[in-house]
């Protein structure tokens, strides 16, 4: 008889969370994956996007898909060419975004994505780290190639991405500014903010000298101003504005995609070159080398991100959806298994 899990998964792109708890087969192995069993998972606005269908055009999905993006658990089983991990080792990934699947009891993941957790680290807090600090790890080093003593500008920073973001900007030597609400404000100047603005209370760009880079977290609405108090040379790059042609090219999409995404981003790229800045954006990348180092980052640092005080369960990932895409919970919303 076939080992079954439970799963949370949608049928189709929708704009209302509909998900369904279903029973399924424990995921098989291939040679260079590990079958790990999810202790914790963490819902992020990505999910809600998946969901909806708002990135099918970076990755479309067949359905039914079992959502979820980043999690921790127990190694269960190894592939034939797995060397590093063994049954019991306690791990955690950010998924690759072509093979997600973390809301569920078990999941096959690369061992490639796969690190280990950081010690003196429970699951749930863990399962809150990889997802946003490999965005910030890739967006310092890789997409701005930040150099320490430089000073990036973080917008609308105040949450799960902000609270990775301005420590491991501190390890890699750069100085960081961050806007966003006043709730957050001790918070992220408690763990290493150089200065904090409240958007409430202050307009960024009427009160910053220029910056080396900004990374924005708020849109395309604030790409004007974001734009205003960068260095010339200086790059923004974007977590939610619009992909263009660098990001296709850089991510070996096909022809029709490095067409599209050049038309979607080139007003961006065009105000930004008319100004001797760059315009670049992204989307994380599972990757378990780099997962590491933020892993030495976390130990270092004794970095610890908040997890919001409802904590749900595999059934209620409908309900932690819903409770994320609300705004400003008071810290990562995670499922716990």
């Amino acid at each position: 008889m076939t080992p079954l899990m439970k799963a949370a998964q949608i049928k189709r792109y929708s704009k209302e969370v509909q998900i369904h708890l279903n029973s399924l087969p424990i995921p098989e192995i291939g040679l260079s994956d590990v079958l790990v069993k999810v202790q914790a998972a963490a819902v992020n606005p990505l999910d809600q996007l998946i969901l909806t269908g708002g990135i099918r055009v970076i990755q479309d999905y067949p359905m039914p898909l079992i959502l979820g993006n980043e999690c921790a658990g127990i190694v269960e089983q190894t592939g034939a060419a797995v060397t590093r991990f063994k049954a019991g080792d306690k791990v955690y990934a950010c998924l690759p975004l072509a093979k997600i699947g973390a809301f569920a009891e078990y999941v096959a993941i690369d061992q490639h994505a796969l690190a280990f957790m950081p010690e003196d680290c429970d699951f749930l807090t863990a399962s809150a780290i990889p997802l946003t600090g490999l965005t910030a790890y890739q967006a310092f080093t890789e997409e701005l190639e930040a150099q320490p003593g430089q000073t990036v500008l973080i917008t609308g920073g105040s949450g799960s991405f902000g609270e990775m973001a301005v420590p491991i900007a501190k390890a890699l030597g750069l100085r960081v500014i961050v806007t966003g609400n006043e709730r957050a404000k001790a918070h992220l100047l408690s763990i290493g903010a150089d200065r904090y603005i409240d958007y409430r209370k202050e307009n960024y760009w009427e009160v910053l000298p220029e910056v080396d880079h900004v990374i924005d977290g708020i849109g395309a609405k604030e790409f004007a101003h974001e734009l205003s108090v960068l260095k010339k040379g200086g790059r923004l790059l974007s977590l939610r504005t619009a992909p263009n042609k660098q990001y296709a090219e850089r991510n070996g999409f096909s022809f029709f995609k490095k067409w599209l995404f050049a038309a979607v981003g080139a007003p961006y790229d065009r105000k930004a070159r008319k100004q001797g800045k760059e315009y670049r954006f992204m989307f994380v990348r599972a990757d378990g080398e780099q997962l590491e180092k933020v892993t030495r980052i976390v130990e270092e640092r004794h970095i610890r991100p908040r997890i919001a005080p409802q904590v749900f369960h595999l059934e209620q990932t409908g309900e932690a959806i819903r409770f994320q895409s609300q705004g400003h919970p008071n810290g990562k919303v995670v499922i716990r298994l």
